[in-house]
């Protein structure tokens, strides 16, 4: 194959540790020894799936996104990485979404660290290659990112400590403990002394007791978000949370565009809640169901455990929420709340807290 013309297709796979769950990967199989994976295949969680399954990913040159965080959360249980990794499976380290998913990858890099010390699979090195080199690699972005080489874009963070293993220092870091976050050779935020010596400035503030610098300019920024501050954009969706239910009657009737602004391509962005309501934008592919005469497997159809039933309006649905912090460090009831989650294993959360004291 020729990388040049590789992509790498992202694709929610066997959400869940039932039959059903895995049911989506073997849906996969088109014919007898046939299967519709690729290098370019990247399965999302993958956590349904036996060691032959993965033995047949590996072969046919498939790779995975590990969410333990989210998995344990929904399901108790996460994907067999041990099978993963024997079988020789490309692994990448992410978060998944907000209603299940770890507050930052931090969080994720904690809780893949309590598994996978419990079971012996990663070192401490390895973990961070799986939100570095490895989650480059699997995107075919290797070439410009994941690791620090001349040539490459600068992404990098620094975190204070002094553990002899670097690699355990950022695993064992909350977010105050991260002097300073660059990318693409540009720090975004840090701490003011280190921003100042870097000849930017912006933004003041707090995480934990740190005094953070954040710097968000951009000579290319989309107009709808130029010039907005960390504090204004909290404030605005701080708002637009306490007014779900009056915007969701307004999204019910939406204003057709004016011709100036079909034609300027212009308009307001809009979200399209396809595991939630049927807006008529299907983002999920229709895969055949094995002995179901070719009926289609929905990925939305593996969302029932969150979503029993789809409600007929979205204005029915919906209350006001209460925006998260956006540090653990600034969320003193975070740890609390995880307690009451009846599917985190109780060494998860026991870890957690001795990872974030």
């Amino acid at each position: 194959m020729d990388r040049r013309r590789q992509t790498c297709y992202l694709l929610h796979l066997s959400e869940g540790l039932d039959a059903t769950a895995r049911n989506a990967f073997e849906s996969l199989q088109i014919a007898p020894g046939e299967w519709a994976i690729t290098p370019s295949l990247c399965g999302i969680h993958a956590a349904a799936l036996k060691p032959a399954d993965f033995q047949i990913l590996a072969a046919k040159g498939g790779s995975m996104v590990w969410s333990p965080f989210s998995n344990m959360l929904l399901y108790g249980g996460t994907a067999d990485v041990v099978a993963a990794k024997a079988a020789g499976v490309p692994i990448a380290l992410g978060c998944d979404w907000a209603p299940s998913g770890s507050r930052n990858l931090l969080n994720e890099l904690k809780v893949a660290y309590l598994h996978s010390q419990a079971q012996g699979i990663f070192s401490t090195r390895e973990l961070v290659g799986l939100v570095t080199r490895e989650a480059a690699g699997l995107l075919g972005w290797d070439a410009v990112i994941g690791t620090l080489e001349p040539g490459k874009r600068a992404d990098l963070l620094v975190c204070t400590g002094s553990s002899a293993d670097p690699y355990e220092q950022l695993i064992f870091a909350k977010e105050s403990d991260l002097a300073l976050v660059m990318i693409n050779g540009v720090g975004r935020v840090g701490s003011p002394t280190i921003m100042r010596s870097l000849n930017l400035s912006g933004e003041a503030l707090t995480v934990g007791t740190a005094k953070r610098t954040l710097y968000l300019a951009h000579p290319n920024a989309d107009p709808l978000v130029l010039g907005l501050s960390l504090s204004a954009a909290q404030e605005a969706l701080k708002g637009a949370l306490r007014r779900l239910p009056i915007l969701a009657r307004r999204a019910e009737r939406p204003r057709p565009m004016s011709a100036a602004a079909l034609a300027s391509g212009g308009g307001a962005w809009r979200l399209a809640l396809d595991e939630i309501v049927d807006t008529g934008v299907d983002l999920r592919p229709n895969l055949p169901e094995p002995g179901a005469s070719g009926r289609p497997l929905r990925a939305a159809a593996m969302m029932r455990p969150l979503f029993p039933r789809a409600p007929l309006r979205l204005s029915a649905s919906v209350t006001p929420l209460r925006i998260d912090p956006l540090t653990v460090v600034d969320d003193p009831a975070y740890l609390d709340g995880l307690d009451l989650q009846l599917n985190l294993p109780a060494d998860i959360k026991a870890g957690l807290r001795g990872l974030w004291a």
